[in-house]
Formats: C-alpha cells, sequence, structure tokens
C-alpha cells in the first residue's frame, strides 16, 4: 500500500486555547488510504495473538510519524505512544485487530480466501486507529499531554486486552492514563454513534457440565444409569432458572451451545454427557449469584438420578462499564463534532462481550459503537457481527479517525 496520501493532513490553526481542529475535514484527506489499509487487513485475516502481517502493515503505515513504539513480547501487539508539545495528561485509544475462524460469504472485491473473516470489523478499527494517530501527531505541538495508541491482537476470545495490561500498556508515558476510549462498529444506520454510562456490554462466562452415569446396551436401560435424560433435564432447568431466579432488569444470558456423549454406537448408553454454555451477565451481583446456585442445580439434578456431576465455570471477561462522567462528556464532544443527530444514547446495554472491559477496570472511559451499515440496507433483514455475510462500510473510516482523535484532544484540554 502507498502511503504518500496518508501525509498530506492539512491542520489548520491550532494555538493553545483555540478551538479545537476540524478533524472532521482532516480526515477527508486519509480516507482513500485508510480504506486501502483496511481492504488489504480484511482480505488476509489472522486469528488469535498473533497477527504478524497485520502488525507490520500498521508499523509500516505509522513509521513516519515519530511514535515511541513498543511491541508486545507474548503477542504481536503495538503500543504507540504520542507525546504532545505542551504538558497534560495521558489517555488510551484503542483498536483491535485480529479476525474470526469464519468463512467469508460477503461477496466483496476484497473478501478472504484464507477460511477466516473479519466478520467483527476489527479491520475497521485498526484503520480507524491509525487514522486518529495520523491526525493527533499532525497536532503534536498544540497537544496538551500524550496519547496511547493501543493496537491489540486477540480480542476474540484470547484476552489480548488483558496481556497488554500485564506488559505494562499504562505506564509506557511514566504516568497512569486518566481515560481510556475505544470505537466498535455495528450494522445500523451509518455514521451514527450510540453509547450509554454504566454497563454497556455484558459480561462473558463459560459453563462446562460433564454427568457421569453408568453405560450400557441401549436395550437393557434398567441395568445403566443413563445420563442422557440427566443431561436433557439439565439443559431445560437451566433456562428456567435465569429466567426465575434472576431480576428481568439485571438479565442473564444463558445458551446451551454443546451436548455431547461422545457414543460410536446407537445402541450404546454412554457412560457420560456433557453440556457446554455461554453465560453472559451485566452485574457483580448476577456473576456471584451465579457461582454459588450453579452447582447446587447442577449437583441437586444429577444426584436425584443417581449419577454424578462436575461442573466449570469460568469468568473470561468482566462486564464493559463506561465512566459516567466521561461518557457524558464524550457524548457532548461528538454531538458538537457530529450534529445531534448522530449520537444516540442507548437505553440498554449488549449482551455481546468486550475484553476492552479489562481497560475500562483499570482506567475510567468510554467504549463506543458506530453503527456502519451499507446505505439502502433493510434494517429487518441485515446481517449482524460474526455472520459470514456482514458488511460493514468503510466509507465511515474518516469519521471514525476524527471521532477518537476529537474525544482524545478535547480530553487532554480539559486536563
Amino acid at each position: 500500500m502507498t502511503t504518500n496520501r496518508l501525509n498530506e493532513i492539512r491542520p489548520g490553526t491550532t494555538e493553545p486555547g483555540s478551538a479545537i481542529p476540524d478533524f472532521a475535514a482532516e480526515a477527508n484527506h486519509l480516507l482513500p488510504e485508510l480504506v486501502a489499509l483496511r481492504r488489504a487487513i480484511h482480505a488476509d485475516p489472522e486469528l488469535g495473538l498473533d497477527l504478524p502481517r497485520t502488525q507490520r502493515r500498521v508499523l509500516d503505515t505509522i513509521s513516519d510519524l515519530g511514535l515511541e513504539l513498543t511491541l508486545g513480547q507474548r503477542t504481536t501487539s503495538i503500543v504507540a505512544l504520542l507525546r504532545g508539545a505542551l504538558p497534560g495528561p495521558t489517555i488510551v485509544l484503542r483498536g483491535d485487530m485480529d479476525a474470526l475462524p469464519i468463512r467469508e460469504a460477503t461477496n466483496l472485491d476484497f473478501s478472504s480466501t484464507n477460511g477466516n473473516m473479519h466478520a467483527c470489523g476489527h479491520d475497521l478499527h485498526t484503520a480507524g486507529l491509525v487514522g486518529a494517530a495520523r491526525l493527533l501527531s499532525a497536532h503534536r505541538d498544540v497537544l496538551p499531554g500524550n496519547v496511547i495508541f493501543m493496537f491489540q491482537p486477540g480480542e476474540e476470545g484470547h484476552g489480548g486486552a488483558k496481556v497488554m495490561l500485564e506488559e505494562g500498556l499504562l505506564d509506557v508515558a511514566g504516568e497512569r492514563p486518566v481515560a481510556a476510549y475505544a470505537i466498535h462498529v455495528a450494522p445500523g444506520p451509518k455514521g451514527v454513534f450510540a453509547t450509554r454510562s454504566g454497563a454497556i456490554c455484558a459480561g462473558s462466562n463459560e459453563l462446562e457440565v460433564v454427568i457421569t452415569g453408568r453405560g450400557g446396551h441401549g436395550s437393557q436401560p434398567h441395568q445403566t444409569i443413563d445420563p442422557v435424560p440427566v443431561a436433557a433435564e439439565l439443559v431445560m432447568a437451566l433456562q428456567t432458572f435465569v429466567t426465575r431466579r434472576f431480576d428481568a432488569f439485571d438479565p442473564v444470558i444463558l445458551s446451551v451451545t454443546r451436548l455431547d456423549t461422545g457414543a460410536g454406537a446407537l445402541n450404546v448408553i454412554p457412560e457420560q454427557a456433557r453440556i457446554a454454555a455461554t453465560v453472559r451477565s451485566l452485574s457483580a451481583t448476577s456473576l456471584e449469584r451465579l457461582k454459588i446456585e450453579l452447582p447446587r442445580l447442577v449437583d441437586g439434578i444429577a444426584q436425584a438420578h443417581g449419577c454424578s456431576a462436575t461442573m466449570d465455570f469460568t469468568v473470561l471477561y468482566p462486564v464493559t462499564t463506561n465512566d459516567p462522567s466521561t461518557t457524558q462528556s464524550t457524548m457532548d464532544d461528538l454531538r458538537v463534532a457530529f450534529g445531534n443527530g448522530r449520537v444516540m444514547e442507548m437505553e440498554t446495554p449488549m449482551m455481546g462481550s468486550e475484553d476492552f472491559s479489562f481497560v475500562l477496570d483499570e482506567v475510567p472511559g468510554t467504549f463506543i459503537a458506530m453503527l456502519t451499515s451499507p446505505d439502502g440496507t433493510d434494517p429487518s433483514t441485515v446481517e449482524f457481527n460474526h455472520s459470514p455475510r456482514v458488511i460493514f462500510d468503510d466509507s465511515v473510516l474518516g469519521d471514525q479517525a476524527a471521532a477518537l482523535a476529537t474525544v482524545a484532544y478535547q480530553r487532554l484540554v480539559r486536563q
């Protein structure tokens, strides 16, 4: 990818104390190259914590900005530090880079052909963060503080943010950041920003249960202790558990996604049955209740049928929680930059999860959704994130980069 146009930002006059730069206008000059970067990443998606080709593309694109770079030891992460010329605090901007093991079915000209897919829009997140780095670097001389650009692998279930925190993400500027921001694309009216104070994404947990009975011949069930009907009863009991034990306004979603006996022949009653489920929650209270009451439910049903059971409940990601004060300022800043009609306050959280939650557990900040469905998309049939047919309109990349730059600059100005 050529990067000559990426050097053509034309900043306005921004003396200390003057009006905020017009990042949206400046980003127009970046859009063709941000789109090209996004499409190159989209066509060559990588999984998990090891993204060497994606890392190289990002490094090549930001190599001329004079940023202080720190590369991950356990991942192919990039931490790029911009030091402003004026004294001030430090903030974090995050863009995740990994894809999903999904075979793409969009028929786009730049579709992936390697069996993986950027079905969650992380290719846009990466390109948008590169754009923000360019916009803010162009105003380094009047930037009152520092910006950490967090290019993160392994968001999709690998805890990449947690690894980056353990490797010193928050210490690279010599002081702890005062705020952190991330934008995540989603289907919906193109160009609209949506966020809310408090919980915005659910915590993610995994449940695995093994029920052990006594196997035998399918024609002699009375001589066995069949774990299969016990597993079936447990699946239904789990659904009743979450709908009857938890407040509808503090919801828990439990979806059994795997049921397996391992039996190799139809005339065999198996020794064991296995259940696996994803469990989403929105509060620490609900999480603690799940940890206490799920084992009771599982053991009770198993013992009632003469079986034994083992259960593993794994907490993957905490609830993603937006700081109220930071989030209100963020929405105000976006309204000034893009207009009231393009900023929406969400009424309820999303039940998906995000490992930006690990960052927001350490630093107050705001996680923002940016809606990116192509013009003319029917809301009733639009494909959502993680679908092999989901399409994100990358014409939003200029505004995405400008939004990140805007909230960062404004936060630093406020000190």
